[in-house]
């Protein structure tokens, strides 16, 4: 299976996108957007800043457990990791995204 981004509508009517792994496994979900225009200009983003390291932030829960958020140039979260179970599988999601975004075609679940 090829990785693809999927846009669907939450419960509060917001439009959201996931990159989701050949595998099924979720790479990275947006914020909420009020209008699919707005995802779809996510998505855009997401394919352009992901092959920019300085657009990664490395985080951690409060537990501990890593992640990282992909940020726009106005320093705005354009999407949010899983949490991994360690700091190499974060550093793996990470290149993921970078190999799988820039290609991945647009799954519209919304229509």
């Amino acid at each position: 299976m090829v990785s693809k981004f999927v846009i669907s509508r939450c419960k509060n009517r917001e439009f959201r996108f996931a990159l989701k792994a050949g595998n099924g496994e979720t790479i990275l979900i947006s914020e909420g957007y009020d209008t699919k225009d707005g995802a779809l200009n996510g998505i855009q983003s997401v394919r352009s800043h992901s092959q920019v390291d300085g657009q990664y932030e490395w985080r951690e829960t409060k537990n501990g457990d890593p992640y990282f958020v992909l940020k726009a140039n106005n320093g705005q979260i354009i999407g949010t990791s899983e949490i991994y179970g360690s700091e190499a599988a974060r550093e793996k999601g990470a290149a993921s995204l970078v190999r799988n975004a820039p290609g991945a075609p647009i799954h519209d679940q919304t229509i």
